[in-house]
């Protein structure tokens, strides 16, 4: 069975844009540099060659990758979800019981995860923890530094990611 990848629209579609990218122009792009390293001769001592086939690999293997996620996507409305609870798509402020720190985090798919950005996977552990809270509701996170008492302060409907 296939396991599906929950997915925000603009996640699905950059993630299409990427593939046809690859597609369409970095494979040709890679092809002519591999046929001009061909003609600078012995390919065994040939460093833009090999450098060539390398970049070549990569693109395919991403290629590939991006097939199988787009395949297996489930993708979702975020502007669209109920915001009552804590759900795909949701932009919920938490609070860190031992410290009083707020946080906000939307909550997306693992293709789309950037905490930097402010969102994170729902099938991270944080995400898992999250998902079906209301507002008000506490919660138990693992991490490396130890249990973290968090509570749910607001839930909102998230912009589409």
């Amino acid at each position: 069975m296939v396991e599906r990848v929950p997915m925000s629209k603009n996640g699905h579609a950059r993630l299409r844009e990427e593939l046809l990218r690859l597609q369409r122009v970095d494979r040709l792009e890679v092809i002519k540099s591999i046929e001009v390293a061909r003609g600078h001769g012995d390919l065994k001592e040939n460093a833009e060659y090999h450098a060539a086939k390398e970049r070549q690999s990569h693109i395919e293997g991403r290629i590939l990758e991006l097939k199988d996620k787009l395949g297996r996507a489930e993708v979702i409305d975020c502007s669209a979800v109920n915001c009552t609870r804590a759900v795909f798509g949701a932009v919920v402020t938490i609070e860190d019981l031992d410290t009083g720190q707020e946080i906000v985090y939307q909550l997306l798919g693992p293709e789309e995860a950037d905490v930097k950005k402010g969102s994170i996977s729902v099938l991270s552990p944080w995400g898992k923890a999250m998902i079906g809270k209301s507002i008000g509701d506490e919660f138990e996170v693992k991490t490396p530094s130890g249990v973290k008492t968090l509570e749910v302060i607001d839930i909102e409907c998230g912009p589409e990611a």
